[in-house]
Parts: structure tokens; C-alpha cells; sequence
């Protein structure tokens, strides 16, 4: 799908479809920096925090606490949790004149020892999961990934492997795909768990949250939000989509004063633990 078609979940929202699925991400990088998109960003320091705070509160095995992150694409999220990047860095890495020149298998060979010298001490296992298998293949391929699946959990239950690498994760974090992906993922997702699992998501302030908030209570899940407090995602395509998002903005009871009325998208934060 191109810029100027929108999703039937999340209607007036543009959509991106062929940028999510390329076998490298530096056509994602070209198409988003002009519209400045940087939730990845807001999302860094929130899921470094969020982890080390899971970690404290480990009461099942020793070790890293295993990191499950949904929507993943090219493991942009997992680039900024495990090393010591920022996505200003990624943005002139995958738009750079030198970075265009190269064969994808060049870009995969420069890729792996790019994110290797950036490894961070703390780093933890990341489990990646997306529709797009081609993007979940380059990241699994670069190191960003320890494991990766191309599952589309809306409309199939997770295969077995998932299931199994799924036990383990301690933590579920997505930035995008609120919308997209809807309760069922989070449910299917949360019945695979064998130890306690908390959730780190933004949410588009235009898509409804609350099935899943709903979902994730009847596990045992606590959500938390602070409404005062959005992050900005990115800049609207055009007016039409700027229109659509303050409508739907309107509906929901917000006030786009100051965030949407100025031209972009903004999240909220929603954070759910065992009561």
C-alpha cells in the first residue's frame, strides 16, 4: 500500500505497507524521516527503565529477563534497547549516501558488526514478533533479534515454536501497532506465558486501548496510565489526516489543543503489571 491509502482499523490513518516488508529497512528510514517519526525514541529510556524494573522483580529463574516485542519490523526497538544508539544515528546510517550504494547482503554484512560494536553490557534477549517476514528476517540476521516470528496472531494461533519461546518473555513492549494488532494478539500472546509478564505500550491517543486494558485485567493485569503525559509520534501526511486523527481525538474526549491541532500524532503510555 502506499502513503495516501489508509488502515480499516485505524480509519484516516495512512498507511506505509510497502516500506514494512522490504528485505532491508533503509526505505523505512527514507519514507520517515521526512515526517520525523520517533516514537522508537520517546519509547528508549521508558523500555530500559521498564526492564531493569522487571528484572528487580524477578522471582522465577536467574538470568536476563527476556524481552517480547511485538510489531517489531526491523528491530528498530530492539537497536535502541540492547545498544548504545539513538535513532537520530539509525536514521543517518540507513539514509546515507554510502548505505544506498550497497547489495542488501552487504548491508547485512555491515550491519552485523555495526550493532556488534554498539552491543551494551546490559543487553537482553530479545524475541521479535511481526506479519512482515522478510523485515523480521533482517533482524534476525543483523543480531538485533534472538529469535523471530513472521505470525499474524489476529487471524492464527501462535505456532508451537512461538509458543515455546513465548513461556519465557517477561516483557511485552510494542510502539506501533496498537490498532493493528487488537486484544486477541495480547490474549493469545498471554496464554503462552509461564512466568509473570508485564506490558509496556504506546498507544496512538486516536485508537481505543481499553479492550485490551479489559483483556490483559482478566489475566491478572493492572494498566496504568497518566493521561496528562503523551509522546509525540509523528508529523500527519496532510490535512486530511491531521482532519481524521482530531476527529477521532474529539470522540475519544480528548482535547487535541497543543498536540494534534499542531500538526502530528501523539501516544500515551500504558504500563500493565500483576496486581
Amino acid at each position: 500500500m502506499t502513503r495516501g491509502q489508509t488502515s480499516a482499523s485505524t480509519p484516516g490513518k495512512s498507511r506505509f505497507d510497502d516500506i514494512y516488508n522490504e528485505p532491508d529497512p533503509r526505505a523505512y528510514f527514507r519514507r520517515l524521516a521526512p515526517l520525523e517519526y520517533e516514537i522508537p525514541h520517546q519509547a528508549q529510556d521508558v523500555f530500559r527503565r521498564t526492564r531493569a524494573d522487571r528484572t528487580a522483580a524477578r522471582r522465577d529463574t536467574e538470568g536476563p529477563v527476556t524481552v517480547l516485542d511485538l510489531c517489531c519490523s526491523y528491530g528498530i526497538n530492539a537497536a535502541l534497547l540492547n545498544h548504545d544508539l539513538t535513532l537520530a544515528e539509525l536514521y543517518a546510517h540507513y539514509t546515507s549516501p554510502e548505505t544506498q550504494a550497497l547489495t542488501t547482503d552487504d548491508l547485512v554484512a555491515v550491519d552485523k558488526e555495526f550493532y556488534a560494536s554498539r552491543r551494551r553490557a546490559d543487553a537482553t534477549p530479545v524475541i521479535g514478533l511481526d506479519s512482515a517476514d522478510r523485515a523480521v528476517s533482517y533482524a534476525l540476521a543483523v543480531g538485533l533479534l534472538d529469535d523471530a516470528y513472521a505470525e499474524n496472531l489476529e487471524t492464527h494461533s501462535p505456532g508451537p515454536q512461538l509458543r515455546r519461546a513465548v513461556a519465557g518473555a517477561g516483557l511485552i513492549t510494542v510502539t506501533g501497532g496498537i490498532g493493528y494488532i487488537t486484544q486477541r494478539t495480547f490474549e493469545a500472546l498471554v496464554e503462552c506465558a509461564r512466568v509473570p509478564v508485564w506490558v509496556c505500550a504506546f498507544v496512538l491517543r486516536t485508537v481505543p486501548y481499553q479492550p485490551v486494558i479489559t483483556s490483559l485485567d482478566h489475566y491478572g493485569l493492572v494498566t496504568r496510565t497518566d493521561p496528562s503525559r503523551t509522546y509525540p509520534q509523528r508529523l500527519f501526511t496532510g490535512p486530511a489526516e491531521q482532519r481524521s486523527a482530531i476527529e477521532q481525538i474529539l470522540r475519544a474526549g480528548y482535547d487535541p489543543t497543543g498536540l494534534e491541532a499542531e500538526g502530528r500524532y501523539y501516544t500515551q503510555l500504558y504500563q500493565s503489571r500483576p496486581a
